[in-house]
Order: C-alpha cells, then structure tokens, then sequence
C-alpha cells in the first residue's frame, strides 16, 4: 500500500504561485527565493522562523552579497 505524502514546501509554492497565473519565471523566481531564504538559515522550516530570521536574511542580502 503506497501513502500519500503531503507536497512538499518548494512544490507548494509552485502551486501557490501558479494558480495566481503568474508567468513561469515569476513562479521560478518565487521558488528560488524561498529556497535561498531556507538554505541561509541552515534547511530550517519556515514556519519555524519569524521576524528576526527574515530580516537577517534580508540584512545579508543587503550588505554580504556584492553584486
């Protein structure tokens, strides 16, 4: 017997973008920002985190990435 398993988070930000019809690079760029603000802080999930961790990662963007 095979279980389903719930989406996971990048995928449901696929569909959660998608449905709103976005274009397909708008969704892949959602999906890529969700993915650098996780790997940042360390694989943790979202919905573990709050205020402080997004304006850390936001502080980074802003002063550690030279582009």
């Amino acid at each position: 017997m095979r279980m389903n398993n719930p989406p996971k988070l990048l995928d449901r930000v696929h569909e959660f973008v998608r449905a709103r019809h976005y274009s397909i690079r708008t969704e892949n760029s959602h999906v890529d920002w969700a993915q650098r603000f996780i790997l940042f802080h360390g694989k943790r999930h979202p919905k573990e985190m709050g205020v402080s961790e997004v304006e850390a990662f936001l502080t980074h963007l802003a002063v550690d990435i030279i582009l």
